[in-house]
């Protein structure tokens, strides 16, 4: 449901994001500079301005909210990129906590069309890592589909406010 706050949120971020070009370019640019330069000059070239775009995606959604409402408040924005996400409030001790939870990846049949057996590392690790770099807080994989996982579980966590 899209409501007045929503939709202002919504306003700030990039409308005309197609996620599976986007990854499609990242697995075209990963394989080249992999085959010329090695993984790791690889990842670094993807991450270069990536903590970046995660601050300018993800900040208008968490950085005024608890992590449960933000993650909450993006799930209609992830949704039209084929995600099919839940969010659990695992907030304790003094930390602001949530797991995101998603149940569909798009990356996994693009990745083979790529001969890249496993998406996680170019997507949901670049992800994670952009968004601890971003926002200065903790975030982990728990769970990947890509590993037989029937989701993919990712935690993040941060000092409450």
């Amino acid at each position: 449901m899209e409501t007045k706050n929503s939709k202002a949120l919504n306003a700030n971020l990039p409308q005309d994001m197609d996620i599976q070009e986007i990854i499609r370019k990242k697995f075209e640019t990963y394989k080249k500079i992999t085959e010329e330069s090695g993984e790791q000059q690889a990842w670094d070239t993807l991450f270069q301005g990536y903590p970046e775009r995660q601050k300018k995606i993800m900040g208008p959604f968490i950085e005024n909210n608890t992590l449960a409402e933000g993650f909450t408040r993006a799930i209609p924005f992830y949704k039209q990129f084929g995600m099919e996400m839940e969010v659990v409030d695992i907030s304790n001790n003094n930390m602001d906590a949530v797991l995101e939870v998603q149940k569909v990846c798009p990356s996994i049949k693009l990745a083979k069309d790529f001969g890249i057996d496993k998406p996680c590392r170019l997507v949901c690790e670049m992800d994670v890592e952009a968004t601890k770099a971003a926002f200065g807080m903790k975030g982990k994989i728990l769970a990947r589909l890509a590993d037989g996982d029937c989701v993919c579980i990712f935690k993040y966590e941060r000092p409450k406010k």
